[in-house]
């Protein structure tokens, strides 16, 4: 994360360009700039704050929710970036933005139950307690 948002700053700043909307209301370099400070900063937390690691995991997922229109507008005008040039290429790329979020997720242990929690959460009858029987 932190490398993409770098290159969002540096020498792919054109190409993330290509993936911004026309109809997108902030100006393209302003959000391609903006884009990449939020990937930065992401991916720094990511690593620095590991005890809020399912935040910042959640917080990349709902990330790459955000930027998806961005990969569709991309196919949807043919814009030509990151080596992306033909329709087939750009189609292929759409699915892996859902893979990209359930990484987030997974590794922002948002998909995985906590260490110390509950195995199960029902609390009407017939729910059973981590140690076994039936609670009445």
């Amino acid at each position: 994360m932190v490398g993409a948002g770098v290159l969002h700053l540096t020498t792919q700043r054109q190409e993330f360009g290509a993936q911004v909307p026309d109809w997108f209301p902030l100006d393209e370099d302003l959000t391609v700039v903006a884009s990449g400070v939020v990937e930065i900063a992401l991916g720094a937390a990511f690593v620095a704050l590991p005890k809020h690691q399912r935040l910042v995991g959640g917080l990349l997922a709902a990330f790459f929710v955000a930027i998806f229109p961005g990969n569709v507008a991309q196919y949807v005008d043919g814009a030509d970036a990151f080596g992306l040039d033909t329709d087939r290429a750009r189609l292929i790329r759409l699915f892996f933005q859902p893979v990209l979020v359930l990484w987030a997720l997974w590794a922002g242990g948002l998909l995985r139950r906590p260490p110390n929690g509950p195995t199960f959460r029902g609390t009407g009858a017939g729910a059973r307690s981590r140690s076994g029987p039936l609670r009445r």
